[in-house]
């Protein structure tokens, strides 16, 4: 039995993933077993069955939609003790960005030493299924985001995320009215977007650079009258980080509980993998946080920073 599963998607960073795994340095690859994904949710698949199987260490090397499966494929699993790391590939690194992880190819050739981390992870509900989510989930407008990104293939990264937040604004600028639980306090009001972070990004921007993926805590940046002009005012703002933090249209916080009820259907996406979309009629969704119920391998933080 080798001590690492490696699952990758093929087509990851337009066929990146197989050219670096091949770079893999033989003592490292002695211990690997690699295992491509062949259609959408395979990895889920894989990564429940490899766990099972008794695999020390489950890795998803590609960008955040392979990390979204293979977290949803251990945690679904029986066993408690799988480690799960990223190596990343994709066109949006999130959770690596997070973690530390996103120097990880850089790193390889020291043979840079890890820890291990046990962090939270998110839980979303609708009414015919449950998702975890390691790092972002977004409702409304930075769900359409989410899908004008996937349709874009000749950009990568945080221009992609930016083109796409472009093409969403001309195309898909709804504010309907949501109420929103933030555990005891409720909320109703149009709404164009909520933003609800265990990690620091979505779609590349660092939208809660304070967020902790430790303290058994969401961290949501909740949108709600905005118009087109205040997007582009604030979009560089969005990219560095720096978003206003006393806007009246703006609602920053921090919750263990959301519930989100709609009055059109939602379009909802968990680390940029879609969890609803209006044509399947979903008006409500529940979140929770599983506090520290995943372990996940890290740098130690001399190497990086820290993890907060």
């Amino acid at each position: 039995m080798h001590a690492t599963c490696v699952i990758y998607n093929p087509a990851a960073g337009r066929g990146r993933a197989e050219r670096l795994l091949k770079t893999l340095p033989p003592a490292r690859a002695a211990g690997v077993e690699l295992r491509p994904t062949s259609h959408a949710t395979h990895a889920i698949e894989l990564a429940r069955e490899a766990a099972d199987e008794g695999f020390a260490k489950v890795v998803a090397a590609g960008g955040d939609g392979t990390v979204h499966e293979v977290a949803n494929g251990i945690l679904q699993s029986d066993r408690r003790d799988t480690i799960f790391s990223v190596w990343p590939i994709g066109s949006a690194n999130d959770f690596a960005f997070t973690l530390g992880m996103d120097r990880w190819w850089a790193q390889r050739e020291r043979n840079a030493p890890t820890e291990t981390l046990e962090i939270d992870v998110g839980r979303v509900t609708t009414a015919n299924r449950a998702v975890y989510f390691v790092c972002n989930l977004g409702v409304g407008f930075n769900g359409m985001v989410n899908g004008e990104a996937r349709h874009t293939r000749w950009l990568k990264g945080l221009p992609l995320y930016a083109w796409a937040f472009l093409k969403a604004l001309v195309k898909h600028f709804d504010r309907p009215t949501m109420t929103i639980r933030f555990d005891e306090r409720v909320v109703t009001t149009p709404t164009l977007a909520l933003s609800v972070l265990n990690g620091q990004r979505e779609g590349n921007f660092p939208l809660r650079p304070n967020a902790s993926l430790t303290d058994g805590l969401f961290d949501y940046m909740h949108a709600t009258r905005l118009t087109r002009m205040h997007l582009l005012r604030y979009l560089p703002a969005m990219a560095r980080g720096k978003l206003p933090e006393n806007h009246r249209l703006v609602g920053l916080g921090r919750a263990a509980r959301i519930e989100v009820s709609c009055e059109i259907p939602l379009c909802v996406h968990a680390d940029g993998e879609f969890v609803c979309v209006p044509d399947e009629g979903i008006k409500e969704i529940s979140l929770e946080v599983l506090p520290k119920c995943l372990r996940v391998e890290v740098f130690p933080p001399a190497l990086y920073g820290g993890l907060k």
